[in-house]
């Protein structure tokens, strides 16, 4: 008779830390159950099956345990053949646990001990293990049904060691492990008897936990280890107060329940250092740190200090600052001191050269750099310019004959436009020569009610010394645009086109002169388009009485008043809005009316100017980019190699700022005269570039060997190749931060009049950051100098097919459309996580693909709006791509409303086949005719997946065409995510190409 079943609630769990030595870990044992604790084991259930008098079943009894009594069952049923006698734990919760650990220990008599044969022949030396699952206590008497079939077998439990005598019992220990179904609640465990004489001794049933641990800065909670099978559990961990994630830091654990294979992990965040990888802590005071990582706290750099603890940055010392532009740990630093000694090198009746010796102190810093502000000066030239000048001798031109000049130089440097310390100058006063006046006769010929012609004469003891004049004509009054014009010498005549009728216009005259340059202009003409010929005067009209002579003058004097003050706010205004508009000079000192002219000499927006216009262009080199001593460079590995020589990392050493690391190019040896000149006008292309998306130009070595250009060291290299080794990492914001970045630098250089014709991912570079750069301006441009519309005119030389403009290809024509059709190329690129545009066509397919309407389609998972984007870069026509600035205008616009990523593009089928449908291809350009596995996944490049495929019965491409996701990763193995992608998208457009039209796989079934 089964033992009636009593309501039992199994004894708090509790817990044994299992610790090994030789790794210093403890694991953690969950006890559930040990049946030696418990002073009886009436809560246990028997029962036997068959009539046999002799299967007297499962007894309760007592047993002497290292001095200890403990309760046990023993079954001793040896006599009839057909024993069944089981006995089955109490419910057992599994709190939480994947596996269970079952420890039994026991005693067994052996058979041959008994004298009667038929018993000897029944009996048995073994016992059976079952397991029962259950959501809640449901078992009694007579449920589950008492058969190996309701149950789970374990294993059949045979002993090692056998006693003959009762005074001489031998113990035997067996452990076996199980896996429970996930969401059920708790487990039986039953024993069977066949015919054994068996003593359980102790039933101890516990899972295994791997503990709280705390590792890179992670901290990983304690949890129960995995199922029995594969044996390993990965968890994720969270970063411990004041970190930030680096990588998701992630964790193995084992079925042993020790922690293992740790990778990712946490930095700690601004002003704070790590400790032990455990835990961050605060800087102290009188020390800080500004970049995220585990790095200590360092102290103040000189004159700066901070007296708080957690400080991102020091502050400057009262007299010293600090430009936003220098690093943190850099020193505090002073503007410099006035130039000295300014002098007249050269005078003539409209030109003066001037140099200059450099300030006596540079303020600790070595990016002085120097101003020049001359009074009069209207419609004067500088060279090589009136600002940002980094040499000590400027040239003015066009100044007028026998007049005095003040002019005054000044030094600023990083802080200058954020120190209160005013700007200091250096003036000189310089009278030009006079000059002879060589026009004669200077009058107007002919007009109409649009076109004027004028003409004149020249003094015939120069006549043979003229190269060519100039005309100028400008608006009498008012604002307007004023041409300039070279005329040959064999002309001595002009007609100004276009003129605006009613409109009043002045006209000039001059020329050049073999020996002496530029003459000064002639006297203006005054004239109006249309009006009767004689009206004009080359001076004003005087038959103005004396009374309105004296009304208009008092209403000159009330204007000038007026519009003084409001004239120097707009150019300080003017400046501010236009240094921001160009990416900034470096540095931009406040406005000074004392220091600088009223008006600037020259338009504010900085322009790109091409080093192949130079007739020297190691002048542009000198003008453009800063000499670096060699002996402050330190070459530390090579990273790569370029057209010209390796490509190295190194330190850069300065006096006045902290050690730097910095990308060097060097000129390998033995290079030709035309390569060291290619190379260097790389940097004096550069070397005009500020912008935060744009590489920076630290400077060149020349004066010694190997020639060197050296730049601001981008720590992930080039996009393509950080794209694809972080397959899948990012999201799809961090991807249009991207994007951003990149539009952000050419719509820099495309204000600046400047065209890449090379823009590709892997001539963008990204630092550890992840912001980007464009970069590689090295690709020759040698342009055609009669364009107007702005686009290069190549003579010869590569093109790079898969990114350049159908106009580019087809004409070699290059504007800043080619440019933001290469663009769209790159934001292909950056979603598809670096692959190869157009796979691997040919590029003469490409071309052809491209002129017959095909486009690239979106990568897997881009949103719409976003490959909508790159379509409106493909516009055949280039007026009707949208420009850089509106580029970036959109991606700020995702950003802010990211929800506008939110909707998937989809491939459409005119972006899967030729438009002629002559040459359907699959994503990697290849014909669809793929007759095995094998040779799909070989042109798809994932050969490596070829042995899970076939080992999964995948062997034909109509089975591939079904499945799923969710069986790629579950049961072909394929869990890398980047994977993943690639393999659908591939076998998406497999079924695209076969059925016509856009299909899904929805549970295994194409539908």
């Amino acid at each position: 008779m089964a033992r009636r079943r009593t309501v039992f609630s199994v004894a708090p769990y509790f817990i044994v830390l299992i610790c090994f030595s030789t790794v210093g870990i403890c694991s953690r044992e969950v006890v559930l159950l040990d049946s030696s604790k418990f002073p009886n084991l009436k809560n246990w259930t028997t029962h036997i099956n068959g009539q046999s008098d002799s299967n007297t079943g499962w007894k309760e009894g007592s047993f002497m345990d290292s001095g200890k009594i403990i309760r046990i069952f023993s079954s001793c049923s040896v006599s009839s053949s057909d024993v069944d006698n089981w006995l089955r734990t109490p419910y057992i919760p599994r709190r939480g646990a994947n596996s269970l650990r079952i420890e039994i220990r026991f005693s067994m008599r052996r058979c041959v001990r008994h004298s009667d044969p038929t018993t000897i022949k029944q009996c048995k030396e073994t016992f059976n293990l079952y397991y029962y699952e259950a959501d809640t206590d449901i078992a009694n008497a007579h449920m589950p049904t008492w058969d190996s079939v309701s149950y789970s077998h374990i294993d059949k439990i045979a002993a090692d060691n056998l006693y003959d005598s009762n005074t001489d019992i031998l113990l035997n220990t067996e452990v076996r492990d199980i896996s429970l179904t996930p969401g059920m609640g708790g487990v039986y465990i039953a024993f069977q008897d066949r015919g054994a004489c068996v003593t359980l001794i102790s039933i101890k049933v516990s899972y295994v936990m791997c503990p709280n641990v705390t590792i890179n800065y992670a901290f990983f909670q304690e949890t129960p280890v995995g199922r029995v099978n594969p044996g390993f559990e990965e968890h994720f961990g969270k970063c411990v107060p004041n970190a930030a994630e680096k990588t998701r830091p992630k964790y193995l654990c084992q079925s042993d329940g020790v922690w293992t294979y740790p990778t990712g992990g946490c930095q700690c965040l601004s002003g704070y250092e790590g400790q032990g990888g455990t835990a961050c802590v605060e800087c102290r005071p009188g020390f800080f740190k500004w970049l995220l990582g585990n790095t200590p706290c360092s102290t103040c750099p000189p004159n700066s200090y901070t007296n708080l603890p957690r400080s991102v940055e020091c502050s400057c010392a009262d007299g010293y600052y600090r430009n936003p532009r220098d690093s943190k740990n850099s020193s505090c630093t002073q503007p410099p001191s006035k130039p000295r000694n300014l002098v007249a090198e050269e005078i003539t009746h409209n030109s003066i050269t001037l140099s200059w010796i450099s300030p006596v102190s540079d303020g600790g810093r070595k990016d002085v750099q120097y101003r020049v502000a001359c009074n009069p000066c209207e419609s004067v030239s500088f060279h090589p310019g009136w600002e940002n000048i980094n040499r000590t001798r400027v040239s003015i031109t066009g100044l007028t004959s026998s007049t005095k000049y003040s002019i005054r130089v000044s030094a600023v440097n990083g802080v200058s436009n954020i120190s209160n310390i005013p700007v200091e100058f250096e003036e000189g006063q310089y009278t030009t020569k006079a000059s002879t006046q060589t026009i004669l006769n200077f009058q107007i010929s002919s007009r109409s009610q649009t076109e004027i012609t004028i003409t004149w004469d020249i003094v015939s003891s120069v006549r043979n010394q003229v190269m060519f004049y100039q005309v100028r004509s400008a608006p009498r009054l008012g604002y307007g645009d004023v041409l300039l014009k070279n005329i040959s010498a064999n002309h001595q005549n002009y007609t100004f086109k276009n003129l605006n009728l009613g409109s009043e216009y002045s006209l000039q005259v001059r020329c050049y002169l073999v020996e002496k340059g530029w003459g000064d202009f002639t006297q203006p003409i005054n004239v109006i388009p249309g009006e009767p010929i004689g009206k004009e005067e080359i001076d004003p009209p005087q038959k103005m009485s004396v009374g309105i002579i004296i009304a208009a003058a008092l209403a000159v004097v009330v204007c000038m008043v007026i519009a003084t003050g409001m004239i120097v706010i707009l150019i300080k205004r003017n400046q501010r809005e236009c240094q921001n508009d160009k990416g900034g000079g470096e540095y931009d000192p406040p406005y000074n009316p004392v220091t600088m002219p009223l008006f600037p000499p020259a338009d504010c927006v900085k322009s790109y100017v091409d080093p192949h216009t130079y007739e020297d262009p190691n002048q542009a080199v000198r003008e453009f980019t800063r000499e670096i001593d060699a002996s402050h460079i330190t070459i530390e590995s090579v990273i790569g190699g370029g057209e010209f020589g390796d490509v190295c990392k190194g330190k850069l050493r300065n006096p006045v700022k902290p050690e730097m690391s910095v990308a060097i190019k060097t000129l390998k040896p033995g290079a030709t005269d035309k390569n060291r000149l290619d190379f260097l006008t790389e940097a004096s292309i550069m070397g005009q570039f500020d912008d935060q998306n744009v590489i920076f130009l630290e400077g060149v070595v020349t004066k010694s060997h190997p020639i060197m250009i050296v730049t601001e060291y981008m720590e992930n290299g080039s996009l393509d190749t950080f794209l694809r080794n972080n397959d899948g990492k990012f999201t799809i914001i961090q991807l249009v931060g991207m994007m951003r970045g990149i539009a952000s630098g050419m719509r820099y250089l495309s204000n600046m009049g400047y065209i890449h014709r090379d823009l590709a991912a892997r001539n963008i570079l990204i630092n550890g950051n992840l912001v980007c750069k464009v970069a590689d301006f090295g690709l020759s441009r040698e342009i055609d100098i009669d364009t107007t519309d702005g686009a290069y005119t190549t003579k010869g030389g590569k093109i790079p097919v898969r990114w350049t403009a159908p106009e580019a290809i087809a004409f070699r024509k290059f504007t800043s459309a080619s440019d933001v059709w290469s663009y769209g190329v790159v934001m292909w690129e950056v979603v598809s996580y670096g692959e190869r545009p157009y796979w691997n066509w040919s590029n003469q397919d490409v071309i052809r693909a491209v002129d017959r309407g095909y486009r690239l389609p979106p990568p897997m998972d881009c949103p719409e709006a976003i490959h909508q984007l790159m379509l409106d870069c493909w516009q055949k026509e280039r007026g009707n791509r949208p420009k850089f600035d509106i580029i970036v205008k959109s991606l700020d616009k995702f950003i802010r409303a990211p929800e506008m990523l939110r909707k998937i593009a989809k491939p459409r089928p005119e972006f899967l086949m030729d438009t002629n449908r002559t040459l359907p291809m699959n994503r990697q350009g290849e014909v669809s005719n793929f007759t095995n596995v094998e040779g799909w996944l070989i042109s798809i490049k994932m050969e490596k997946y070829i042995d899970n495929f076939l080992n999964c019965g995948y062997r034909t491409m109509d089975q591939v065409l079904k499945i799923t996701q969710h069986e790629l990763e579950q049961r072909v193995g394929v869990t890398l995510i980047g994977h993943q992608k690639k393999i659908m998208n591939s076998i998406q457009t497999l079924r695209t190409q076969r059925f016509g039209q856009f299909h899904q796989v929805s549970e295994g079934f194409l539908v």
